[in-house]
């Protein structure tokens, strides 16, 4: 029996309803929240904190602490160390402080030290990271030459715009401002706005700075 193109179009709303809602209930069920089992592999998962589904690269979990009313939107990569089930030197490699937010999309890919303050928020789809490639050795592909590590720090309060990469050695300030599509190779002072690729400072306000 020909139903008609009216009747035919019902049926693909509802089957668009039915879609819909198994992706919500797979979103809300699959995040990593501190009672799930998958929060157990970090090193620390504070009260209230989320990772949200689906997350993208996700290892060296047991060096990764998050602190308190995080959240880690979805298609984030989070690591420690180069590939799972690496010896790491320690467990606090990449250190997340209270009441985060990380734009989906982001990455944050730590070997030595990358320590971000409480209140920090990310834009989407920032990268950060404490290592990089070297082209000192003219006879290797530069992908197969690593730089020494450098330590990232990201102060508290501060705002990462969208797309902006911050990279090692960096310390962003307290309630600093780096702007979308920011690429960061020096320090940023606290209460500072920086812009630009390479990121520059444009405005320092100092602490007082209100966004």
């Amino acid at each position: 029996m020909n139903l008609g193109p009216r009747s035919a179009a019902g049926d693909r709303d509802r089957v668009g309803d039915l879609v819909a809602d198994a992706h919500e209930w797979v979103r809300r069920r699959a995040a990593i929240g501190p009672r799930s089992r998958r929060a157990r592999r970090f090193a620390h998962f504070g009260a209230g904190s989320i990772i949200c589904f689906p997350p993208a690269a996700l290892f060296g979990e047991n060096a990764i602490r998050i602190g308190s009313e995080v959240m880690i939107g979805p298609n984030v990569s989070l690591s420690a160390g180069m590939s799972p089930g690496q010896a790491l030197i320690s467990d606090r490699i990449v250190v997340l402080g209270d009441r985060c937010l990380i734009g989906r999309g982001s990455s944050i890919s730590g070997h030595l030290s990358i320590e971000i303050g409480d209140d920090v928020y990310f834009g989407p789809n920032v990268f950060v990271t404490d290592q990089n490639h070297a082209g000192t050795d003219p006879t290797l592909p530069i992908g197969r030459q690593a730089a020494p590590e450098k330590p990232v720090r990201i102060g508290a309060g501060s705002w990462i715009g969208t797309n902006a990469v911050i990279l090692p050695g960096v310390t962003v300030g307290t309630r600093a401002i780096v702007g979308a599509g920011a690429i960061v190779t020096r320090d940023v002072p606290a209460g500072a706005v920086a812009v630009g690729a390479p990121a520059r400072v444009v405005t320092d306000a100092g602490p007082g700075l209100r966004v």
